[in-house]
C-alpha cells in the first residue's frame, strides 16, 4: 500500500519537486534553497572552468576540437550581440556569453532521469530532497533576471546621467508636454517592472513544465513492463524535443539580456 501510494502522480511529483532548504534566519525570506544554490554554483565552476582551461591552452596554429568548439561558441554569441548592441561590446558580449552558458548548463540538468539523480543524492550526498534543475526554481530565474535588471538601471544612469534618465522617464514615449509627464512615467514604470518578471517567468515556466512532463513519463515507466517500454520511448522522444526548448530558452534569456543592455545605452 505504501509503495503504491508513493507512485501516485501527486506524491511522486511532489517528492521530486521538493527543495532541500536551510534557514538562515527568521521568516521564509531567509530560507535558502541549498540544492538550487549548490548545483548552480557547481555548474558555473564546471562550465567556465572548462572554457578557461581551453582558452588558456589556445594556440595560434590549427585548433583542436575543444578550442574550435569554444571559438565557435564565443563567435556565435558575439555575432548575436553585435546585431543588437552597437556600442563597445567589451562588457556586454562576455555578459551574454556568461548568461548563455550558465543557463544552458542549468537547463540541461533536466535531461538526467529523476530517479537516477535521486539515487545519487540519496546514496552519495545523503540528501533525500534535492531538486537537480536550478532553473526550475523561480528563485534562480528571478535572481538572474534581477541581476540583469540592476545592471540595466546602472548603465541607464552611467550613460545618460541622472538628469538624462529622469528626462527619459517623464518625457518618453508620448512627448515632453508637462500634461503627459504622469502618463509617461506610469508607462515607463510598468515597463521597468515587467522586464524582470517576464525575463524570469518565461524561463522558469518552460523548464518547470518540462520537468513535470519528465516526472510523469518516468513515473509511468516504473509501473510495469508495458509502462516501462512506452514510458521509456516517450521519455526519449520528449528528451529529443526538449533539447530545442533547453537551448532556445538559454538563447532567449541571453538575447533579452543584450536587448536590455542596448536599451540602457540608447537615448530617446
Amino acid at each position: 500500500m505504501a509503495a503504491a501510494q508513493e507512485l501516485t502522480p501527486t506524491s511522486y511529483i511532489g517528492h521530486h519537486l521538493t527543495n532541500r532548504t536551510i534557514s538562515l534566519g527568521d521568516g521564509p525570506f531567509w530560507t535558502l534553497h541549498l540544492d538550487t544554490f549548490l548545483t548552480a554554483v557547481f555548474l558555473g565552476i564546471v562550465g567556465f572552468g572548462f572554457l578557461w582551461w581551453v582558452v588558456r591552452g589556445a594556440t595560434s596554429g590549427v585548433p583542436n576540437k575543444r578550442q574550435a568548439f569554444v571559438e565557435m561558441l564565443i563567435e556565435f554569441v558575439d555575432d548575436q550581440v553585435k546585431g543588437i548592441f552597437h556600442g563597445n561590446r567589451a562588457f556586454v558580449a562576455p555578459l551574454a556569453l556568461t548568461v548563455f552558458v550558465w543557463v544552458l548548463l542549468m537547463n540541461s540538468m533536466d535531461f538526467i532521469p529523476v530517479d537516477l539523480a535521486a539515487a545519487f543524492t540519496s546514496n552519495v550526498l545523503h540528501q533525500h530532497e534535492w531538486k537537480p534543475v536550478p532553473t526550475s526554481d523561480v528563485n534562480t530565474t528571478f535572481a538572474l533576471a534581477l541581476s540583469v535588471w540592476l545592471l540595466m538601471l546602472f548603465y541607464n544612469v552611467k550613460v545618460k546621467g541622472i538628469g538624462g534618465w529622469t528626462h527619459e522617464l517623464f518625457c518618453t514615449p508620448f512627448g515632453g508636454n508637462p500634461l503627459l509627464w504622469v502618463f509617461n512615467f506610469l508607462f515607463n514604470l510598468v515597463e521597468y517592472i515587467s522586464k524582470p518578471l517576464s525575463h524570469s517567468l518565461r524561463l522558469y515556466g518552460n523548464i518547470y513544465a518540462g520537468e513535470i512532463i519528465f516526472l510523469l513519463l518516468w513515473m509511468w515507466a516504473a509501473t510495469g513492463l508495458v509502462g516501462s517500454v512506452f514510458g521509456g520511448v516517450l521519455a526519449l522522444g520528449w528528451a529529443i524535443f526538449h533539447i530545442l526548448i533547453v537551448v532556445l530558452q538559454a538563447y532567449i534569456f541571453m538575447m533579452l539580456t543584450a536587448v536590455y543592455m542596448a536599451m540602457a545605452h540608447e537615448s530617446h
